[in-house]
């Protein structure tokens, strides 16, 4: 048996319309999993590239404004992996940081992963789709501070502990718990910063790799720690990050 191979298996992951996640979901699909595209925006575009490859999926809307919203979503639906990486972020000096948009952050990037996490525990735990693994997306902002980004900081710091925690209490039930910190990555999000000669040339500097990341960088680590080759995993939050907590 293929021990990276997800045949047989059914995915969910959250924030895939574009970007990283949406090369997560494309990446699972080439493994073999059925995958399940989510999020508060149509992921049809990415249904359809894994479905032009020769996969399975099929597209999901859940907001994650609403920290309950995926409660429903696994139970008798046989999904044995999720992939947590819907978030959001808010860009203000702390002093002036307002308590909607901590709220806001915590909400999304925080309690609504906690809480779809626990349903998808509590489905796989009741129905037997273990061995199951869950990967969230943290970031670097996990174990530095940033700037201006209090909330986004504190939020990707606590997914590392829940990552821990959920690890500490499911590792034996079958359940592999682990997150991938993604370093600067060519995405929408990052334009700005990759269009600012000043802010990209500092930032290639200190990363060791001489590039910014790809999506599919991120996509082949969680593929892999979904997979039977990353069963004695648990708890880890790897560094995809072209060696930049390394630097």
């Amino acid at each position: 048996m293929n021990p990276y191979s997800l045949e047989g298996r059914r995915a969910l992951v959250t924030g895939a319309n574009t970007g990283i996640g949406q090369a997560i979901a494309v990446s699972l699909a080439a493994q073999g999993a059925r995958v399940t595209c989510a999020g508060r925006r149509g992921s049809e575009a990415t249904v359809a590239r894994i479905i032009e490859a020769g996969g399975e999926a099929d597209a999901m809307l859940l907001d994650f404004a609403d920290p309950m919203a995926a409660r429903d979503a696994f139970a008798g639906a046989g999904y044995s992996i999720l992939v947590n990486n819907a978030g959001v972020i808010r860009r203000e000096d702390s002093v002036d940081f307002s308590e909607a948009d901590w709220d806001d952050v915590m909400d999304v990037n925080l309690k609504a992963l906690f809480f779809t996490t626990q349903a998808f525990a509590r489905a796989c735990l009741k129905d037997g789709s273990t061995p199951a693994a869950v990967v969230n997306i943290a970031s670097l902002l996990s174990f530095q501070g940033g700037i201006r980004v209090p909330s986004y900081t504190a939020s990707k710091h606590g997914v590392a502990g829940l990552t821990k925690v959920l690890a500490n209490e499911w590792a034996a039930k079958g359940i592999n718990v682990n997150a991938i910190a993604p370093g600067y990555i060519a995405t929408n999000n990052t334009t700005a910063l990759r269009a600012d000669p000043v802010r990209n040339k500092s930032i290639l500097e200190r990363i060791p790799a001489g590039r910014w990341g790809d999506p599919s960088d991120i996509a082949g680590t969680a593929a892999f720690l979904c997979s039977q080759a990353a069963r004695y995993i648990h708890g880890a939050v790897l560094n995809v990050d072209g060696g930049w907590l390394a630097r």
